[in-house]
């Protein structure tokens, strides 16, 4: 144990120290999700089968419920994942699945899907589906299944999968592992505010559907990885639903593994999502906010569109304050998992398999700790998800992260004879922060770039003394051939031209995540800015 802790103390990243790191998507966690997973841990539970972990498989039940409810899904269910990219993945196995039944009724009973066409089979909504799977027997559901893309068949006839540029890697992997294949992926570019270009979106599915090409799935994400953006679900949700009048439909997965549990933001206490010209009195009324922050409409109606996407990622172990590993995922119906389940003897008995404990013929992973439930669940018993709980908060984050940003702006430093001068991306949807420290007059972007990357290494683990650093952060690149033009207006701003973003092709910046609930008071902050301001200052004294 000495050995341990020779090894934790001077290595470990102080995350928990609200004014000192500013990086990766880690913080203080909820003490009474600290407290439930030490307690469960004793007993060492496995979720996936509930005659191994009968309290904690319950629990797991009711933290799916929970999800259901975050997104408005009254008929839906979810469970806690080992991570968000394992939800993801799940996302990409319902869409792939749900596009291939169709295909398989054709085959199984074919008097189910009489007189359609293969376009339109292939673009038949999960409802239908459902409808259709509603009325067969459970051994007609197994041979539909059998016939499907589960078996390899027809896998590169259900079109292709649309993700934008600022999509999680993770969604790489899905495409691979799922077997539909990185060549059948669409990428959308990003506008300059770093959220997907819906018009081209809308440009790209309609030309894909006059040639007669399928539409697998879309991607929206809610919380961007590097910038913390929400793109335009309400824009994709209309547009699909204008597409279905014509005959062409598109499974929607939204990643709200970063921003999901931002929706509580949104939720008065009977869990009802309020107007948008009613909002700034329920924030007033539960005190969210003690430091002007303007919620757009488009955040507003992008978090209340999520209820009509298929699924959901969401991550308790990010902005639900609770230890790592735990992810999740809700679906819109509860009959969903009856189109990828599939059946263990040895773990559970076909017949107890309607049974919302019993995950294992449901999920992707197998053996998973009961302790995580317990974790989530203690959270979400002492925080509701609405605006009286997780919104408050939610609320804190995003407070902290426009008060960072408001630092950062006035912040100007005079070294060896040199300005430096710091500029942060416009005001953020979320709680990300990203910034650019540049010398005044400095006409190299390769230069500026370099600058930035040692700051980064000064203010990172790779200083040898981590936890002496009194200021921690991350850092992101934009490229032009991910991003395109998107950060030109940024660039232009620092005082480059266009000819420098062609010739550099990327720009360095640093990246917080600003999860600290902490530094919503006004001393506080105070405080910790000034130390991290000197620190800055020490940095660039260093390097310059």
């Amino acid at each position: 144990m000495q050995e341990l802790d020779r090894r934790l103390r001077p290595g470990a990243i102080p995350w928990m120290s609200a004014g000192r790191y500013w990086g990766q998507m880690n913080s203080d966690t909820l003490t009474p999700a600290m407290i439930a997973y030490s307690y469960a841990m004793l007993s060492n539970s496995n979720n996936v089968a509930l005659e191994s972990s009968m309290a904690t498989s319950k629990m797991e039940s009711e933290v799916g419920d929970d999800f259901a409810k975050l997104f408005d899904y009254t008929d839906g269910w979810g469970h806690i994942t080992h991570d968000g990219s394992m939800a993801n993945l799940e996302g990409m196995w319902y869409a792939r699945q749900f596009k291939s039944l169709p295909l398989a009724f054709k085959e199984v009973v074919p008097e189910k899907v009489e007189g359609m066409s293969e376009w339109e089979l292939l673009n038949m909504s999960v409802e239908d589906v459902l409808k259709i799977m509603a009325t067969l027997t459970p051994d007609q559901i197994n041979d539909v299944k059998a016939h499907s893309s589960r078996s390899g068949k027809n896998i590169q006839k259900l079109g292709k999968f649309i993700v934008p540029y600022t999509k999680h890697y993770s969604w790489l992997k899905a495409l691979d592992i799922s077997g539909v294949g990185l060549d059948q992926m669409v990428q959308i570019p990003v506008k300059s505010d770093f959220r997907m270009n819906v018009d081209i979106l809308e440009q790209t599915i309609k030309d894909l559907a006059a040639k007669k090409i399928p539409i697998l799935g879309v991607v929206a994400v809610v919380g961007t990885t590097e910038e913390g953006q929400i793109d335009e679900v309400d824009r994709i949700v209309k547009f699909r639903k204008e597409m279905e009048k014509q005959g062409v439909y598109f499974y929607l997965h939204v990643d709200a593994a970063y921003g999901g549990y931002g929706r509580a933001l949104f939720k008065d206490e009977n869990g009802n999502y309020v107007e948008y010209d009613q909002l700034a009195d329920l924030l007033k009324e539960h005190h969210v906010f003690n430091y002007p922050v303007k919620i757009s409409k488009h955040v507003y109606n992008a978090f209340k569109a999520i209820k009509e996407a298929e699924s959901v990622t969401v991550d308790p172990h990010k902005m639900g304050y609770v230890p790592y590993a735990a992810g999740g995922i809700a679906i819109k119906h509860m009959a969903m998992r009856n189109a990828i389940s599939y059946f263990a003897p040895y773990v559970f008995e076909k017949k107890t398999a309607s049974l919302p404990d019993m995950l294992g013929s449901y999920i992707i992973g197998g053996s998973k700790a009961g302790a995580n439930a317990a974790a989530v669940w203690a959270a979400h018993q002492t925080l509701p998800l609405n605006v009286t709980g997780y919104g408050r908060l939610v609320g804190s984050s995003m407070e902290a992260a426009q008060r960072f940003r408001d630092f950062l702006n006035t912040l100007k430093f005079n070294i060896k004879g040199k300005t430096v001068n710091v500029y942060a991306l416009d005001n953020p949807d979320f709680n990300m922060v990203d910034w650019v420290l540049k010398v005044d007059g400095e006409t190299d972007l390769a230069k500026t770039n370099e600058l930035n990357e040692k700051v980064f290494d000064f203010s990172s683990f790779y200083d040898s003394h981590v936890y002496e650093n009194r200021f921690l952060t991350s850092h992101t690149i934009f490229r032009k051939d991910t991003y395109g033009d998107s950060p030109l207006p940024f660039i232009e701003k620092m005082g480059f031209s266009k000819e420098d973003w062609d010739k550099v092709g990327e720009v360095t910046l640093l990246r917080a995540a600003i999860m600290t609930p902490y530094l919503n008071d006004d001393k506080l902050f105070d405080f910790y800015s000034k130390g991290i301001a000197k620190s800055m200052e020490e940095k660039l004294n260093e390097i310059l």
